[in-house]
């Protein structure tokens, strides 16, 4: 390999570095979407009208294991940041039907606000979310701070959440 060639490979490699770096930086976090969606209780929700406080977002299904393991702890969260200002929204995939989401709130007694995307807009808005679970943490000023694909460290997204709510 040629030393120009080096040089080039590596001159990219900290660009893309440079660019992951500020993107990802506190002060550059992406914006969360100017999302509006229903939940299952018909309550009008906008992401941009929750600014000032944190805000999980959630893709899930019921024919996803790996979502029903994080069930048990999205209700601890809620139950024990829901009073201190955390909202919770466990948005449902287009693909899965609705009354399978409403049976497995009422069998799994969900406390936190539940979404469908019948049409796959909310999926698209976050950056065509197509595997389950998904999760985006953001915070108070409407920005996104933790992206994760798959189930989440629990710990790490608690100790976000307290540093968002002063707690």
């Amino acid at each position: 390999m040629k030393t120009k060639d080096i040089l080039i490979g590596l001159t990219a490699f900290a660009l893309i570095g440079l660019l992951a770096f500020i993107w990802l930086a506190p002060g550059g976090h992406k914006p969360a979407p100017a999302l509006s969606l229903t939940t299952l209780d018909g309550e009008q929700l906008s992401l941009t009208g929750l600014r000032g406080q944190p805000v999980l977002v959630t893709f899930w299904a019921t024919d996803c294991p790996g979502c029903v393991k994080e069930i048990p702890h999205l209700i601890e969260l809620h139950e024990d940041y829901g009073p201190d200002g955390l909202t919770i929204l466990a948005i449902a995939m287009a693909y899965d039907p609705p009354n399978h989401v409403v049976a497995m709130r009422e069998a799994r007694d969900l406390p936190y606000r539940i979404a469908l995307d019948v049409n796959g807009e909310a999926a698209r808005a976050f950056g065509n979310v197509n595997v389950t679970p998904t999760s985006f943490l953001i915070n108070p000023q409407g920005r996104i701070v933790r992206h994760k694909l798959g189930e989440m460290d629990m710990s790490k997204v608690r100790a976000q959440i307290e540093g968002m709510l002063g707690t």
